[in-house]
C-alpha cells in the first residue's frame, strides 16, 4: 500500500515519498493559468497549507514534481520567484508594537532573498512606505505571492475587538502596499478559514476573486466520496477487514463521521475533511474515533465569541439554522457578521440543502463536528462539573446495561449542576435540549437522535443492543405529574415504531419534569410498568 500523506503539507516530500495524493491538479492549473489575486476559505484539517505547497512547488520549480499528474499534459508556462507567508506565526502577541515588530520580521525574512532590507531607512519613511518603493521597482510579472492561514492573527483573537482592529489595520496597510505595485505580481493567493476578505475589514482587497463559494472549486479541498474509494481502495479493505464490516458500510460510516461539508448554495456536492480520514486509515481496529478538538484544541476564543454575540447559551445547539445564502458573503465587519454565518464559515456550520428565497439550511456537517460541539456545550451547561466522574459507569454504560432509575439518577445529577438563571429549563424543549447535551457530551456516545414531530418531545438513543426512546414531560405544577405520566404512557403505546425496534432490543420510557424541583420527580418504563 502507498504511505497515507498523515501530517504532511509539503507537495514536494509527500511525492518523493510515494505517499498518496488525490489528483486535483486540473483545478490547480484553472486557476493558476491565469493571472489572478485569489482567495479560497476552508475550515481546518482541509489541507490548505498542502495546496499552498503545490502553487509554491509549480510556480518555482516547474513540473518537477508533477510527474504523473493531470496538469503535466496542461502547464507551459516558465518559473517565477516564489515567496510564500504563513500568517499563523503571527497569531500570539502582547501588544500593538509587538505585532508591528512580528509582522515587519516576518516579511523582511520573507522578501529578503529578493533583496529587500529595512536597514539604514531614515525614520521618517514608514515601513510599509518602503516596502511599497521597493516592490514598485520589481519587473512586471515577476513575483508570485501565497499566504497561507491570512486570518490566523484574526481569528485567535476574536473575542478582542481592540486587537482586532489593530491586527486588521497593520494588514491593510500590507494589502495597500501590494495593490499599489501589483504590476510585478503573475499570481497572488491566499488561504483562511473564514471569508474574511468579503466581510469589510480590507479594502485594500477590494475586488480580490473569491473562490470560496464556487461550485467549480467545492472539490479543490476535502476528499469527494470518488477519491476515497479510488486512491485509497487498499485503505479501505485493510479496514473492512479489521472491523468486519464491508465497503458499504464502511463508507457509509466514514459518511456519517467525517464527511458531510458543502460550501456551494446548491448543496449538491459534498466532502470529506481529509485529516481524521486519514488518521481512521492509519489505524482502522480503533474504530471511528473523534479527532476534531485533538487536532486543533477546545475553541475557547470561538466560544468567548459566541458568548458576546448571544450564542453561548448551550440551547443554540439544539436550534434549527436558516440564513440567506448571501449572509456567507456579504460585507460585514467580524463585530456584525451573523453568528451562524461565521460557524458556517469556519467548519462547525454546513449547507445542508438549498430553500427557497436564496435560503440555505445549516446543520452540523457530521458527528465527530456535532458530538464535539455537543461537548463544548455541554461543558458550558454543567458549569464544567464532570457528569461522569472517575469511579463509576458513564452515562453511556448505563444507556447501553442500566436501569431505567440508574439513567433517570443520572440525569438528574447533571440537573444539579445547571446555573438555573443563566439556563432556566423552563419548558420541555429545554429540559430535551438539556438531555441531548448530556447524552452528546458523554464519552464513548450512544447515537442519539432527537424526535421533534408534532406531539413528540423524546430522544432516540441507541446503544449496543438496546434502542431507546425517552418521552419527556414538563410538569409546570408538582399536581400535574401522575397525569403527565399516564398520558405520556398512553402516547408512547400508541405510536409505531420502526426497523431499530426489530433489529435491538427496544426499551420505552416517559419521564416527567418537575419544574418547582428542577429534576426528574417520576419516570416509568412502559413496556415494564413500573416508576
Amino acid at each position: 500500500m502507498h504511505p497515507l500523506p498523515l501530517c504532511t503539507s509539503d507537495f514536494p516530500a509527500l511525492r518523493r515519498n510515494g505517499m498518496i495524493y488525490a489528483d486535483k491538479t486540473d483545478l490547480i492549473h484553472a486557476l493558476a493559468a491565469g493571472r489572478s489575486w485569489i482567495y479560497l476559505a476552508r475550515p481546518r484539517c482541509f489541507g490548505k497549507s498542502l495546496l499552498v505547497s503545490a502553487f509554491q512547488s509549480l510556480f518555482s520549480e516547474g513540473l518537477e514534481h508533477f510527474s504523473g499528474l493531470a496538469i503535466e499534459k496542461l502547464w507551459t508556462d516558465r518559473q517565477y520567484n516564489v515567496v510564500r507567508l504563513d500568517f499563523s506565526r503571527l497569531r500570539l502577541f502582547e501588544n500593538s508594537v509587538q505585532f508591528d515588530r512580528n509582522f515587519q520580521s516576518v516579511l523582511i525574512s520573507a522578501f529578503a532573498p529578493l533583496g529587500f532590507e529595512f536597514r539604514n531607512v531614515p525614520e521618517r519613511i514608514a515601513f510599509f512606505e518602503h516596502f511599497r518603493s521597493w516592490l514598485m521597482m520589481l519587473p512586471p510579472d515577476s513575483l508570485v505571492l501565497l499566504i497561507d492561514g491570512c486570518d490566523a492573527p484574526l481569528a485567535a483573537h476574536l473575542d478582542d475587538g481592540r486587537v482586532l482592529e489593530v491586527v486588521r489595520r497593520h494588514l491593510n496597510d500590507f494589502y495597500a502596499a501590494l495593490r499599489s505595485a501589483e504590476h510585478c505580481l503573475r499570481f497572488f493567493f491566499m488561504t483562511g478559514v473564514a471569508s474574511f476578505m468579503n466581510a469589510g475589514i480590507f479594502p485594500a482587497l477590494s475586488g480580490i476573486t473569491d473562490i470560496t463559494r464556487d461550485p467549480k472549486y467545492s472539490s479543490l479541498l476535502g476528499l469527494t466520496e470518488e477519491e476515497l474509494a479510488f486512491y485509497f481502495d487498499d485503505h479501505l479493505t485493510r479496514a473492512e477487514k479489521e472491523l468486519r464490516i464491508n465497503r458499504d458500510e464502511l463508507l457509509q460510516r466514514l459518511r456519517t463521521c467525517y464527511g458531510g461539508y458543502s460550501f456551494e448554495s446548491e448543496a449538491r456536492r459534498r466532502v470529506f475533511c481529509p485529516r481524521p480520514v486519514l488518521n481512521f486509515l492509519n489505524a482502522p481496529e480503533e474504530g471511528f474515533l473523534n479527532y476534531w478538538f485533538e487536532s486543533g484544541g477546545k475553541p475557547k476564543v470561538l466560544l468567548n465569541f459566541l458568548k458576546k454575540h448571544n450564542a453561548g447559551d448551550p440551547f443554540f445547539f439544539n436550534k434549527t439554522h436558516q440564513i440567506r445564502f448571501s449572509e456567507l458573503t456579504s460585507a460585514r465587519d467580524l463585530q456584525t457578521i451573523g453568528i451562524e454565518a461565521l460557524l458556517t464559515q469556519t467548519g462547525y456550520l454546513t449547507i445542508r440543502s438549498h430553500l427557497s428565497d436564496g435560503r440555505i439550511k445549516l446543520g452540523w456537517p457530521n458527528k465527530e463536528v456535532e458530538l464535539s460541539m455537543a461537548a463544548l456545550y455541554s461543558d458550558e451547561l454543567l458549569g464544567g462539573e464532570i457528569l461522569d466522574p472517575p469511579g463509576i459507569p458513564m452515562l453511556s454504560e448505563l444507556i447501553e446495561f442500566g436501569t431505567l432509575d440508574d439513567i433517570a439518577r443520572r440525569f438528574n445529577d447533571g440537573f444539579q449542576f445547571v446555573d438555573s438563571r443563566k439556563f432556566p429549563i423552563a419548558t420541555e424543549a429545554a429540559c430535551r435540549a438539556s438531555i441531548e447535551l448530556f447524552l452528546k457530551g458523554a464519552a464513548q456516545m450512544p447515537d442519539v437522535e432527537s424526535r421533534t414531530a408534532p406531539g413528540q418531545n423524546g430522544i432516540e438513543v441507541r446503544a449496543g443492543h438496546r434502542y431507546w426512546i425517552f418521552e419527556f414531560k414538563f410538569a409546570a405544577e408538582p399536581q400535574e405529574i401522575q397525569k403527565l405520566l399516564e398520558r405520556g404512557k398512553e402516547e408512547m403505546l400508541s405510536r409505531p415504531y420502526g426497523e431499530d425496534s426489530v433489529k435491538r432490543e427496544l426499551r420505552r420510557a416517559v419521564l416527567v419534569f418537575n419544574a418547582e424541583t428542577r429534576r426528574f420527580e417520576k419516570w416509568l418504563e412502559v413496556d415494564a410498568g413500573g416508576d
